[in-house]
């Protein structure tokens, strides 16, 4: 007899007797796809802007991604929101970011909807969507979608990726990491990368890796099965990382310049048919250092910077590259609908001038053209955490202004190539039709005909927002059916309608003309201020790169355009409006555990993100690990927190405790005992005294004294000038017992496992500290 199924939830069909031979089994009907359905992979790319790729008229070789555009279309109207988790969220839910909660990225979340950070589980992700219809689903390399405070240990895990539908995932939960010392999450728990940089470890390698193995593994075992992979390499992130010979590819041929730049991706854009052939290249940006007006040490610097992004970008497209090789020699490609999309433009976190470091970026502490230059030679290896300078953002945003973090069309028009050769017939064509980053999954459902569920693990699903574009897949002349959508990211709005745009930029049209800096917050005058006085206005369907502002002759659309906007803001929870930039990072938000004033950690155990971790910046605080020495002696790290781009370690080496802080990449500030730590178990402790006031605004941590005591006895002390004021590595959090990530000192090599016994490490930070009276009374004396 054919075995008969019924669908899980119904009533059972056979029939049962009182004995097997008297009864007719049935079976739960499997979850299984639709026969022939195609596998869909979305590669997601970061902060790459319009006039990066090759295909889109970039000098950058990027022959894998080239093809795709060759064999599939080339969008030139896709949008995303300007920044990267909010334009993911868009991605994976078809819901606009607002109505995600993710205004922002997850650590400058605050306490409103749509800013908390905390996805909706009535906004479904299409792996939940494409679990339910027998698909394998997979995610390969950044997340960045989980509240900050819950991608450590404790959880929950809810919003973790395997929590959203993925069945498997291997990647980075946080916004970027280092690409040769990531921190890695295997499905729900941490591992440690195959190899080390010396052997020849980087991150692209291995995420590319573990996709194919990933496919591998199910297609060996049901090779019918479809898939869908969300593969996000976290480039071009910085920092930008790439082995040197990558970068030595690119020698020479950025030395004339950004304008040049333009120029050459302009033509090319429009030999290719990317831009219309009427439209004209933005304006020289007032933020940018014309070129010519850089000293030979600058332009030598500053092209460098680029050869290392475009060595960086051409190593991203080779690895994507053998992910597509795999999918041909598997007799899959065919068979697989491929979305690209970059998450936003072009990035402008390096400043004016680069960064060799860009969390200096984060902690308000100003670039210096005399220390990148003494660090060329390492941009792109793993001591460095470096950005390019604004006027390659600026270029690789070609022909529009501006660039990430605004929503004028340098920051929210994204490359975007769509490739399906069993579903498309259109072999390298354009698509001009307006879409957004919440068209995707409407699109990837009208494909594969489905209907959008109803209810996922109980929880009754919210309309989709976002358009299907199915449509134009195979008619060029198609209309867009995607007529109206609003911008906003950090004060900065925008609004789209049926061939227009206003935008009311903040704090102006660039921070040279506005006289004040990215993260300038905004009052309810000024916000009245702007509405009145502030919006520009675009008929982008004449001014495609939005060069002439017409509102003033014609204020009846522009006041319509406002007043739509704030309808959409509205329906949307776009409100209220906060322009606060890096100062968010520094709100109080919600923990898992409770507040307290001591930590205790200890050895063996995941990293713990900044966000759910003890912060000592700017407060007295105290390090005392519970040790036992052995015979001989110990060395390894007691517990760390950061990285090479900023951070603290406290550990033994040479038989002695020492204690160092990375001034974010500009100085080390060090601390050893006079004496050795001798065997047996003992109490080794640090103790940091503030001693002045921080000056954030400049980049300036509060000041102190670090003083090393073994079993309460001081046995080194030293004045630190200056400490990290927001924010220590941005890859690393604190770990107990070792310190696997790129290393805080060259003092050792990661991962530095402490080789005694760590009973436990507790991090006080009530202000109580150890008194030794002598020693105040000689430090009196030394002052006077």
């Amino acid at each position: 007899m054919p075995l008969k199924e019924y669908k899980p939830g119904t009533a059972f069909p056979g029939v049962i007797g009182r004995t097997a031979d008297q009864s007719e089994s049935a079976w739960p009907e499997p979850r299984r796809a639709k026969e022939g359905a195609p596998n869909v992979l979305f590669i997601v790319l970061d902060d790459t802007g319009f006039g990066q790729l090759g295909c889109y008229g970039s000098p950058i070789n990027t022959p894998n991604l080239d093809s795709l555009a060759e064999g599939g279309l080339v969008y030139n109207n896709m949008h995303t929101t300007a920044l990267c988790s909010p334009t993911r969220t868009c991605i994976l839910t078809g819901r606009n970011h607002h109505s995600n909660n993710m205004a922002c990225i997850t650590e400058g979340s605050t306490g409103y909807p749509g800013y908390n950070g905390y996805i909706p589980f009535e906004n479904g992700f299409l792996s939940e969507m494409l679990l339910e219809h027998g698909y394998n689903t997979y995610a390969v390399g950044k997340w960045h979608l989980t509240p900050a405070d819950q991608i450590a240990s404790a959880g929950p895990y809810g919003r973790w990726p395997l929590g959203r539908g993925f069945e498997r995932y291997y990647g980075f939960l946080g916004g970027e990491t280092h690409q040769y010392y990531p921190e890695l999450v295997y499905d729900n728990h941490p591992v440690s990368p195959p190899k080390t940089p010396e052997e020849g470890y980087t991150l692209n390698e291995d995420l590319a890796d573990r996709a194919i193995q990933f496919i591998a593994d199910s297609k060996q075992v049901a090779p019918n099965k479809p898939f869908f992979m969300y593969f996000c390499p976290g480039a071009m992130h910085a920092p930008h990382h790439v082995p040197k010979e990558w970068a030595d590819k690119y020698k020479g041929k950025f030395e004339d310049g950004w304008e040049a730049y333009r120029e050459k991706t302009f033509a090319r854009q429009k030999e290719l048919g990317i831009v219309p052939k009427d439209a004209k290249i933005s304006r020289h940006d007032p933020d940018v250092k014309p070129w010519g007006e850089c000293s030979p040490e600058e332009q030598k610097l500053y092209a460098r910077m680029m050869e290392v992004f475009a060595g960086f970008l051409e190593h991203t497209d080779y690895h994507i590259g053998r992910l597509l090789q795999f999918l041909k020699d598997m007799g899959e490609f065919e068979n697989t609908l491929i979305m690209v999309i970059s998450d936003n433009g072009a990035s402008s976190e390096g400043g004016p001038t680069g960064s060799v470091n860009e969390n200096l970026f984060f902690n308000n502490v100003p670039e210096s053209l005399e220390e990148n230059l003494t660090r060329l030679d390492k941009l792109g290896g793993p001591e460095t955490f470096n950005h390019y300078a604004w006027g390659w953002t600026w270029a690789g945003d070609t022909p529009f202004r501006r660039w990430k973090r605004e929503t004028y069309r340098g920051g929210v028009s994204d490359p975007f190539i769509v490739h399906w050769p069993g579903g498309i017939s259109a072999r390298g064509e354009v698509r001009t039709q307006y879409a957004h980053a919440i068209d995707m999954v409407p699109t990837i459902l009208e494909c594969l005909g489905i209907e959008p569920l109803t209810v996922i693990k109980g929880v009754t699903q919210s309309p989709i927002e976002g358009v299907s574009f199915a449509h134009t897949l195979g008619n060029a002349n198609a209309p867009s059916r995607h007529h109206t959508q609003y911008f906003e990211m950090m004060g900065h709005r925008s609004l789209y309608h049926d061939g227009w745009r206003a935008v009311c930029p903040w704090p102006g049209p660039s921070f040279t003309e506005a006289g004040k800096p990215f993260g300038e917050p905004i009052s309810a005058e000024k916000l009245t201020e702007l509405d009145a006085t502030g919006w520009e206005l675009y008929n982008v369907q004449k001014d495609w790169t939005e060069n002439e502002n017409v509102a003033a002759e014609n204020r009846p659309k522009l006041i319509e355009m406002i007043a739509t906007w704030y309808a959409e803001a509205g329906k949307y929870n776009v409100l209220p409006i906060d322009a606060r930039g890096v100062l968010r990072l520094a709100d109080e938000r919600p923990q898992i555990a409770v507040d307290r004033t001591r930590y205790t950690y200890y050895p063996g155990t995941q990293a713990i993100p900044a966000n759910a971790a003890v912060s000592v910046l700017n407060r007295p605080h105290s390090i005392t690990a519970d040790v036992e020495i052995p015979v001989g002696g110990a060395e390894g790290v007691l517990l760390a927190h950061g990285g090479i781009d900023a951070g603290y370690s406290f550990y033994m080496k040479g038989g002695k405790l020492h204690w160092v802080h990375n001034y974010v990449a500009r100085a080390l500030y060090h601390v050893e005992s006079g004496e050795k730590v001798p065997e047996g178990r003992h109490k080794l402790r640090f103790e940091f005294e503030v001693t002045g006031e921080p000056d954030v605004a400049s980049g300036k941590g509060a000041p102190g004294r670090a003083q090393l005591y073994i079993d309460g006895n001081l046995v080194g002390q030293a004045e630190v000038p200056v400490t990290t004021p927001l924010m220590l590595g941005l890859t690393s959090g604190v770990t107990c017992g070792s310190a696997p990530g790129a290393p805080v000192t060259p003092d050792y090599r990661p991962p530095f496992e402490f080789t005694g016994k760590i009973y436990s490490v507790t991090v006080d930070v009530s202000g109580k500290l150890i008194e030794d009276k002598e020693v105040g009374m000689r430090m009196v004396m030394a002052r006077q």
